[in-house]
């Protein structure tokens, strides 16, 4: 039996008649860009995640940098980045001229270490960037509370985890701001790039909504140097469909989890997902560690079953940031990045497939000699 990592044909085949009217609907619309479709996304996505304001942009990247230009932050400043993230949430804080200073992760969930946050904290920085890794979202109590004592602003990488809980409360509300992206494989995805930003300050959206524009309210008359970043129709129109059925979804990922957690607990030398009490992750990836992961990763791939890395190199050792590389060295990211690998996970997966793979994991010799960095402690279930 093959096992996909993700099976995006089937997104499509479930909601097919409703995609496709959501196409006609646009297409005969004859209004393309910055119409009803993004509007009203935008006004259904802010009710979702309970923020005032939703302002739809290209993708999730521009999401993030135009937070931090509405923000005013830019040449000069720094902004504070988990060690551990994909280079998008750098990259971010590079287009806006400021500069990504990374703090180590905790070890057992993966995201930034509050703790960690205070030291990295210079008159020049101007932000914490949390992002809510892997569908779990990041520690925010204590990352606000270290903002609102230095003064800083708190923005959202929510790039992972569309629906996602912390203390009951929907990420994209838990800061300032928040940046989404909607590439296809989110667990709210388009059909191609497509980003959005939520937030409760009406002037922050406001410049936001320019930004996004050319700088311009009305065609023609620019106020400010914009950009080109506007949600197109035809994915707003598809989005709209897919976040009604984004619970349903994210509780079939949940359903899997479960599984994995229930079923892989006494694997030996596997080390699984932790989760925080306070925590109700969505379950973008599921993730696993094992300090041989090449050998881990061929024992699925000879039985048929895909895999992934998220992520295999840390962003100060890739060459897009070279200049940093002479930092010092961040030892749990590293080791992170050596040791984890995405088992298969969707709202498609069938249960014979989710079987499959914990029948290989089960397998003996199937981990590898992995050495078990610790198991799970907090929640054993997890509900949508």
């Amino acid at each position: 039996m093959k096992v996909a990592f993700l099976n995006l044909k089937a997104n499509y085949l479930e909601l097919q008649q409703e995609l496709d009217a959501a196409y006609r609907r646009v297409m005969e619309s004859g209004w393309y860009v910055l119409g009803q479709e993004v509007e009203a996304f935008e006004t259904e996505f802010a009710a979702y995640c309970g923020t005032r304001y939703c302002i739809g942009v290209g993708n999730g990247l521009e999401a993030l940098h135009l937070i931090l230009r509405a923000m005013d932050i830019g040449p000069g400043d720094e902004v504070i980045v988990p060690a551990n993230t994909y280079i998008a949430t750098w990259l971010a804080v590079s287009y806006a001229g400021a500069t990504p200073v990374p703090v180590e992760p905790d070890e057992k969930t993966y995201n930034i270490k509050p703790e960690q946050i205070e030291v990295a904290i210079t008159p020049k920085t101007k932000a914490i960037l949390a992002v809510h890794l892997y569908g779990q979202p990041a520690n925010m109590d204590p990352i606000n509370e270290i903002a609102k004592r230095y003064q800083l602003k708190v923005i959202e990488d929510a790039a992972q985890a569309h629906g996602a809980r912390y203390k009951g409360q929907r990420v994209g509300g838990l800061g300032e701001a928040a940046g989404f992206s909607f590439y296809p494989g989110k667990n709210l995805g388009a059909l191609g790039d497509g980003g959005a930003v939520t937030t409760n300050d009406c002037n922050l959206a406001n410049q936001i909504r320019l930004l996004r524009n050319y700088g311009s309210r009305v065609k023609y008359f620019n106020e400010i140097k914009g950009y080109n970043s506007r949600l197109d129709e035809l994915q707003a129109a598809f989005l709209r469909v897919k976040l009604a059925k984004l619970d349903e979804w994210n509780a079939r990922r949940v359903q899997v989890a479960n599984q994995y957690l229930q079923q892989l607990s006494g694997v030996t030398d596997l080390t699984l997902p932790f989760i925080p009490t306070w925590a109700d992750p969505v379950w973008h990836l599921f993730v696993v560690r094992c300090p041989k992961r090449s050998d881990l990763e061929k024992h699925l791939k000879d039985s048929a079953i895909d895999t992934l890395i998220h992520y295999p190199v840390p962003p100060h050792l890739s060459d897009a940031y070279i200049e940093k590389q002479h930092l010092s060295s961040f030892p749990i990211t590293e080791q992170i990045a050596q040791d984890v690998l995405s088992l298969p996970i969707g709202p498609h997966m069938a249960n014979e497939e989710v079987m499959r793979v914990i029948e290989v994991l089960q397998q003996e010799g199937g981990t590898a000699d992995c050495t078990k960095v610790g198991l799970l402690t907090g929640k054993q279930m997890v509900t949508s």
